[in-house]
């Protein structure tokens, strides 16, 4: 909340105090939650390219404690910050890919149409006519 306030070295110092005290706590039941919002402040702080790898470990402490929303939230930045730290386009459009399966498996709807909107801008990036698809697991238009 410091950080959002203005103050990024010191919100900075609260992440590292946060990730310090889950580690040592050890509470895995909002770890997904504090990763994901630690990850926030760091990329101001630290290179977006370095911060890449917690969004995977906010994903697998998410899921560890049974908290699919969270892992989903971990997923959707991780898609969206691989673009903006420069990724092989590629690579990204296989990792939405995967993870759009992640959510149509969990019937996750609101999340795919957020994700959408990055894999949208991956295509037009990409220079293809392909086009996300708004369907449900069972192949009925979500829109």
């Amino acid at each position: 909340y410091i950080a959002k306030l203005g103050d990024i070295g010191e919100g900075y110092h609260f992440v590292k105090l946060s990730r310090s005290l889950l580690n040592k706590v050890g509470s895995g039941e909002c770890a997904g939650e504090v990763i994901c919002a630690d990850i926030q402040v760091r990329a101001y702080v630290e290179p977006i390219q370095a911060t890449l790898e917690y969004h995977n470990e906010g994903f697998a402490a998410a899921m560890t404690s049974g908290d699919i929303i969270q892992a989903t939230i971990n997923n959707i930045c991780y898609c969206t910050c691989i673009v903006l730290a420069g990724v092989n386009l590629q690579t990204v459009q296989e990792k939405c890919a995967e993870s759009e399966i992640f959510m149509y498996e969990r019937k996750m709807l609101v999340f795919i149409v957020q994700l959408h909107a990055c894999q949208h801008s991956v295509f037009k990036l990409i220079g293809t006519d392909e086009k996300p698809k708004y369907e449900s697991a069972e192949g009925e238009n979500i829109l």
